[in-house]
């Protein structure tokens, strides 16, 4: 075929154009949930992410964020447009990986193939490339600031490499694109490291190409050298370098009395010559092969030295500079990642193993007086041994896991210790691995992609074939995808072919998608439960299986050459017949994928500022309620008056002593306590023991001194040393009533409250965590001279006790110096909450059917709104302000309505207020909605066995309803529903009581 090669280039630039229109089409026009604002936030202003960062990624940004000129408000879309470029050419470099795939199934050269063979080569990279560029996982990445897209990018561009590599005969040209494959893994390193996972792959490839009659043995020798590059490259040079010149460095300091930094400096002038010396060496040997060597991971230390932009960065102390990575201590580890911790992967104890011992584990540093001193030792944790085992699966202590753990696998109470479940056997730990982490966690994803989705419900099932009679709210959900298993089947016809036909690339393409699919898996061992939907994981994974889709053409049409042995005839009947299986994907997954009028993650970040009274502190939690925070302080410069405090990050003193700087218009935050007080393994955990002398209570700030100067007067002996405790259940803190009026911080009709000269509260019997410590150490310094400001979004652990004191303003609770007996979940003031919701936020295109909001959206952000507009209207009601209670309940009904976002269970609680402030019939059509819908939802649940928690929300929604509409002496309504309600729960039978659904 004389123009392969012209016809190669040009349809894999126009399928480069297609993935380029869609992505382009359907990328958010701001920062999306997640870690996308904090990535774009730092990529904006070069600042430090999480750890182990992502310096290329950040570096690029900052280049496709000068796009947006001056109008700060599209920095976020131009950074999101890097994603969509990296995706585009991962689909390019596809194309032409998939067309040398194929190739080779005919053992032809470019000009040697005949016209049909051409047509199905073309034709498998075409449909291969497209199918990936439609499928579920992949999209999700490529329309939105997050390292993933990039990660792909690299990964498709290496793989094509090393198969462009393999068909360069002339050895010297050859060794170039070694190195330069060598490069492009070092500047991985500076994406995501998951790249390197494909290193035993390439190592392979190159095996069989060097070896003209490859063996077992020596495949299985390749293997094993592609294993150890990949540890020399994850273990030994990413954080094996820096620890080196962390011990130089504290030789240099402790031990020769040299100023700081100077054992860093020796070290690196050392090591870099060595490299330099070496290539020297190799060319002067005239040794290709150690020449390339030497090159090659000279190339990947060029491409990893990308990392000095995080240690320079830091030092300049930027608002975002999470860990610090400022000093060798500090930097070192950044890279290894400490703060996420460690989970044994071999032997190692499981969930029902309980602490026998605690010893000192490594070193902890700080620098003092010019030196690294040794302050604490990390904690070595010694377990029962008779609670460990082989590859342990079952292996996380977080709260709740336990019972997740029970609850899969069936465990009872252990008979001798009710505290805890027995035992779980060895068959039952791989049985968990086999059927929870490799199907549940990782299959379902797969099948995801290749034979459809469900729905976007979190833990939502694939597309089972034979499933029907779905309800309403599975079969109108825009994350509803059947493909029919149209792209699994062309897989599997692909993977048999390669199979059959070229075992070695079979072999190469098989390790790489074990690697980034079932290897990541076992590596990663997840919990039984993670925050968010995990399949970003596995994208390298999918991509290989893509490989196999695309060669399904040519699969096919060998197969219809048993009826035609016309080439062309059959070459073009198989791109017919499969080309419609990726439309259908795009067709089916564009409602679900398109994010192009989507604002409300922005929205919601600058709502929950607009909550915060000026100069406020506010605790936040999570990713969701932080990052976007970040975002729109940082980027789009609003409301950078208010302090964001995360709790989650509050327990590292990196993060304390930010906090104890001025950023922008925020003053430094009233921390007493010093480094020493809250360094890392300092004050972790305060335990809880009670003292006779202070039971009735401790002052705070009192209490926070104490501390601070390690008084023996709250400290216990324990096999580690003194440890401060909570000697008091009750903490109580002085307040100057007549400051507080002139403040003018409590309106008028709570002014009766400000009745004491204290404020006395129950923190509980519980321990105290650092967080929580920081968090008392403000308040108690505060003397209600900032806001402080809770968001609603907060597990009720972080509001210490404290919710009667606590009044809601929006999405965030404010802390008044006075408190509202029985007021468990707080109180509400109307009239700033009014002004605040009806005036100060927005909910841009949250009432358009036509923009796909997905379960993110529809948790916390949701939620959070519908509760603050529900909290507000009845508070109006018990105020008989029923003019205004009616048009908070209205404006809801407007800026959330069923048809963007369906009713959840909040949206149940409305139906009572709406019949107070005399919308009736609004109530009713809301109740005949509600009740429809979960009853059609039931039918499903019960009939396909589904999860037990979908079955109580639904239950309890129309139990509300009906108890809702006999309050309002709806007595028809009521019973024609109570009859609904009492149907579906007598078909449960005993169903709620026996655990199952644990998903």
């Amino acid at each position: 075929m004389k123009n392969f090669q012209r016809l190669n280039n040009l349809l894999g630039w126009s399928v480069f154009a297609i993935a380029l229109f869609t992505y382009a089409s359907t990328v958010e026009q701001t920062a999306s949930f997640w870690d996308c604002g904090e990535f774009i936030a730092c990529s904006f202003k070069l600042q430090v992410p999480h750890p182990p960062g992502a310096p290329i990624f950040l570096l690029l940004g900052r280049m496709f964020a000068l796009f947006a000129g001056s109008d700060l408000t599209r920095v976020a879309f131009w950074i999101n447009m890097m994603s969509v470029m990296a995706s585009a050419f991962t689909i390019l470099f596809m194309f032409w990986t998939l067309t040398m795939l194929g190739r080779k199934l005919f053992d032809k050269k470019a000009d040697e193939l005949s016209l049909g063979e051409g047509i199905g080569v073309l034709g498998a990279g075409i449909v291969g490339s497209l199918i990936y560029t439609f499928s579920d996982t992949f999209w999700f990445s490529a329309v939105e600031a997050e390292v993933y897209a990039m990660s792909s990018f690299f990964t498709a561009l290496v793989f094509w490499a090393m198969y462009r590599w393999e068909l360069i005969e002339d050895e010297s040209a050859a060794n170039r694109w070694i190195i330069l494959i060598a490069y492009l893994t070092g500047l991985s390193i500076g994406i995501h490291l998951l790249n390197l996972v494909t290193i035993p792959s390439l190592a392979l490839l190159y095996y069989f190409k060097k070896k003209e009659k490859p063996t077992l043995f020596g495949g299985i020798a390749a293997l094993v050298v592609g294993v150890v590059i990949l540890g020399i490259i994850n273990a030994g040079i990413i954080p094996g370098i820096p620890g080196l010149a962390f011990f130089f460095e504290k030789l240099f300091a402790n031990s020769f009395g040299l100023p700081y930094n100077t054992g860093v400096i020796f070290f690196v002038v050392v090591f870099f010559g060595a490299v330099i010396y070496g290539v020297i060496y190799a060319q002067k040997k005239n040794n290709p092969t150690l020449s390339t060597a030497v090159l090659s991971l000279a190339f990947v230390l060029i491409g990893y030295i990308s990392y000095t932009q995080v240690l320079v960065r830091a030092n300049f102390n930027p608002p975002i500079n999470e860990n610090n990575p400022s000093d060798a201590i500090s930097y070192l580890s950044y890279l290894k990642r400490e703060q996420y911790g460690s989970r044994s992967l071999t032997y190692g104890p499981l969930f029902t193993a309980r602490v026998t011992d605690i010893k000192r584990g490594d070193p902890m540093y700080k620098m003092e007086g010019g030196q690294y001193k040794i302050y604490d030792y990390k904690p070595e944790y010694v377990w029962e041994k008779d609670q460990q085992m082989l590859l342990p699966r079952l292996w996380s202590q977080q709260p709740g896991h336990a019972q997740l753990y029970a609850s899969i696998l069936g465990l009872p109470k252990d008979p001798t210790d009710q505290s805890r479940y027995v035992k779980p056997t060895f068959g039952q730990n791989i049985s968990y691995m086999f059927t929870r982490q490799m199907g549940f966690m990782y299959m379902r994803y797969f099948m995801w992609n290749f034979a459809g989705r469900e729905s976007d419900y979190e833990w939502a099932d694939w597309t089972r074939p034979g499933k029907s009679n779905l309800p309403e709210s599975i079969a109108t959900n825009k994350g509803h995808d059947n493909f029919y298993m149209l792209p699994l089947i062309l897989g599997l016809l692909g993977f048999v072919l390669q199979f059959l036909r070229k075992d070695k690339d079979w072999l190469i393409v098989a390790i790489s998608f074990i690697m980034t699919g079932l290897a990541l898996v076992v590596f990663l061992n997840s919990p039984p439960t993670e925050p968010r939907e995990r399949d970003y994981i596995y994208v390298g994974s999918f991509y290989f299986f893509a490989l196999w889709a695309g060669l399904g053409v040519i699969a096919l049409q060998q197969l219809l050459s048993r009826v035609s042995k016309n080439m062309v005839t059959t070459g073009g009947l198989a791109f017919v017949l499969t080309i419609g299986v990726p439309i259908m994907m795009g067709a089916k997954s564009w409602d679900n994928h398109d994010r192009s009028n989507r604002w409300h993650s922005v929205d919601f970040a600058k709502n929950l500022l607009s909550s915060c009274a000026p100069n406020a502190i506010l605790f936040t939690g999570g990713d969701n309620d932080t990052f976007p925070l970040w975002y729109v302080q940082e980027v789009e410069h609003f409301r950078t008056d208010v302090r964001v405090c995360n709790l989650s990050l509050l327990g590292t003193d990196w993060y304390i002593e930010q906090m104890k700087r001025k950023t922008y218009e925020s003053q430094p935050l009233p921390i007493s306590l010093e480094m020493d007080n809250f360094r890392t393994g300092i004050n972790d955990q305060i335990p809880f023991s009670e003292n006779p002398n202070v039971k009735d209570g401790i002052d705070l700030q009192e209490y926070i001194q104490l501390v601070k100067q390690n008084n023996p007067a709250i400290q216990v002996q324990t096999t580690l040393g003194q440890m401060n405790v909570l000697p008091s259940s009750v903490f109580s803190l002085k307040l100057d009533s007549t400051k507080i009026r002139q403040m003018g911080i409590v309106s008028k009709e709570f002014e009766p409250l400000l009745n004491s000269d204290r404020l006395t509260w129950s923190y509980g019997q519980s321990d105290i965590t650092k967080p929580e410590l920081i968090q008392l150490d403000i308040i108690a310094h505060n003397n209600f001279e900032r806001p402080i400001y809770f968001a609603s979004t907060l597990g009720s652990q972080s509001f210490l006790g404290l919710k009667e004191f606590l009044q809601l303003e929006g999405y965030a609770y404010r802390l008044m110096p006075f408190k509202v007996p029985g007021a468990r979940d707080g109180f509400v003031n109307s009239d700033i909450m009014y002004e605040k919701m009806m005036t100060k936020m927005a909910w841009r295109e949250m009432n358009n059917p036509k923009v796909y909001y997905d379960e993110t959206y529809r948790g916390a952000p949701v939620v959070s709104a519908r509760i603050a507009f529900y909290r507000l209207a009845n508070q109006l009601i018990q105020e008989n302000k029923l003019d205004k209670a009616k048009a908070v309940l209205n404006h809801c009904l407007e800026v959330i309505p069923d048809k963007a976002i369906p009713y959840d269970q909040i949206s149940v609680s409305f139906i009572g207020p709406l019949i107070s402030v005399g919308e009736k019939a609004k109530a009713l059509q809301m109740a005949q909605t509600i009740m429809k819908r979960c009853d059609e939802n039931l039918n499903y649940f019960i009939e396909s066995n589904g999860d037990s928690q979908d079955i109580r929300v639904n239950l309890y929604e129309m139990n509300l309803v009906v108890q809702q509409l006999h309050d309002a002496k709806l007595e028809n309504e009521a019973n024609k529903y109570e009859q609904m309600f009492n149907r579906q729960y007598q078909r449960l039978g005993n169903r709620l009581d026996d655990g199952s659904g644990a998903e």
